[in-house]
């Protein structure tokens, strides 16, 4: 990178990244607990999709039923404290709070769920679970992400010997590495992973399966393997200077930024990021709190299209991103290093049968902007270079086909979940999956 935006204090940077939702203090939680009316059907639970006992584990906070309320949480939720904290509960439980309906404001949710598991990590952690006895059979899980963190706390409190195999040197996934550290800390992420160690399970790290283990070894040693690794190949933008200096690829720049050594992330003093997605939201507004003078999003739609929540294009907007929508990159210019983008502005025509605007180019358009760094969050694709070698395994449009109640794959001994089947939904979303796949191993190997 040619110009590099200038180095912050250390009290500057923590200030930038410091939580942007402070928790409860015990005394405000009993109060918002008490707001709650316990709803006979419970649409915050439908809304949740790991069905988490909503109403049951906030009755337990106004009686202060601390331990009580976390086993509620935990019955449904392995990774609880990441969904607190990231989840966008304004689209799923506090979004179908009935308050909203009464245009008056949800019950805070996600911070009571927070305030319970904090509470927890912080006690003793009596344990709130009891083991079945080992019944002979082992699973190995392959990425510890939400999705093989919840498989396998499941799956080791059924009586199963439980190994997960990380390529990362630090546990964790997409909790510990892929989510903006103002909305979630990597220590918040292995408070998680810890517990579910504690449940016997084992976590290989630097271990990565096709290069440091073969699959095949995998697959003799354990009677059935779950996949979780997620979506792992950044998806190009086929422009010229892509492979400039100086252009990333966002989660390789917010995985930097979740070490929380502030000073050794080098950003430009002018940040393009091509997309408008919340990765998108994460990496451009993490580039301004590490000192980015100007930071931009550049998106070919209109902003009634962008897959970003609401409340992360007011939280862009807040960090004063300018947005450049119905854009396109053209090339990337420069020599060795990155010096500007070019763009080209379009205007959208009919939906074509994916139910998305068609794009038309406007003739004598383009405009160049001058930036010192380019970051790609366009898309994922799975990063499949052994699952292609799996005999079964089906994959379309870069998901790995499962079967939606048990989540096995066309090899019956092998099952998926997270993102790499489902194309990059929530946090939660993997948690569910995780639970559920456990839950399918069990029923296979029962037979």
């Amino acid at each position: 990178m040619k110009n590099i935006a200038e180095k912050l204090s250390s009290e500057e940077y923590e200030k930038n990244f410091a939580e942007i939702h402070p928790p409860l203090t015990p005394n405000s939680a009993v109060s918002e607990a008490n707001r709650c009316l316990y709803c006979y059907d419970s649409p915050c639970m439908k809304a949740c999709p790991t069905h988490i006992d909503i109403s049951t584990f906030i009755k337990k906070i106004s009686t202060e039923n601390l331990l009580g309320s976390a086993k509620t949480i935990f019955n449904s939720n392995w990774v609880p404290l990441t969904c607190a904290k990231a989840c966008p509960v304004q689209e799923l439980c506090e979004g179908a709070c009935v308050f909203v309906e009464k245009g008056e404001k949800p019950i805070e949710i996600g911070k009571l769920q927070r305030f319970v598991i904090e509470n927890y990590f912080s006690s003793d952690k009596r344990q709130l679970f009891k083991k079945e006895k080992p019944n002979g059979k082992n699973v190995g899980i392959i990425g510890s992400g939400p999705s093989g963190l919840a498989c396998a706390a499941e799956l080791s409190l059924l009586g199963y010997d439980v190994t997960i195999y990380e390529a990362n040197k630090i546990p964790g996934g997409l909790s510990t590495w892929g989510i903006a550290p103002y909305k979630l800390r990597q220590a918040d992420s292995l408070k998680e992973v810890e517990y579910i160690k504690s449940f016997g399970v084992k976590i290989n790290t630097s271990t990565k399966v096709g290069k440091d283990i073969s699959f095949d070894e995998l697959y003799t040693k354990h009677d059935a393997i779950f996949i979780g690794i997620g979506l792992g190949e950044a998806t190009r933008l086929k422009i010229p200077g892509e492979e400039l200096t100086g252009v990333v690829d966002a989660l390789d720049f917010i995985e930097d930024v979740k070490n929380e050594k502030w000073d050794s992330v080098n950003v430009g003093k002018r940040v393009a990021v091509i997309g408008a997605g919340n990765t998108s939201i994460d990496a451009v507004t993490e580039a301004k709190r590490l000192g980015a003078e100007q930071v931009y999003i550049i998106y070919r739609r209109g902003a009634e299209d962008m897959s970003a929540y609401e409340f992360e294009y007011e939280l862009a907007k807040n960090d004063e991103v300018i947005f450049h929508f119905k854009t396109m990159p053209k090339k990337i210019i420069g020599d060795k290093f990155v010096e500007g983008i070019e763009c080209v502005k379009v205007e959208l025509g009919n939906k074509n049968e994916n139910g998305k605007r068609e794009i038309k180019t406007i003739q004598n358009s383009e405009f160049i902007l001058p930036v010192d760094m380019v970051i790609k969050a366009v898309g994922q694709n799975i990063n499949n270079n052994f699952i292609n070698e799996i005999v079964g395994i089906k994959i379309e449009k870069s998901k790995v086909i499962v079967d939606t109640k048990t989540f096995q794959t066309g090899n019956k001994k092998i099952f998926a979940g997270g993102d790499c089947i489902n194309g990059g939904k929530e946090v939660v979303n993997a948690a569910y999956d995780g639970k559920m796949a456990a839950h399918g191993i069990d029923e296979y190997l029962k037979k």
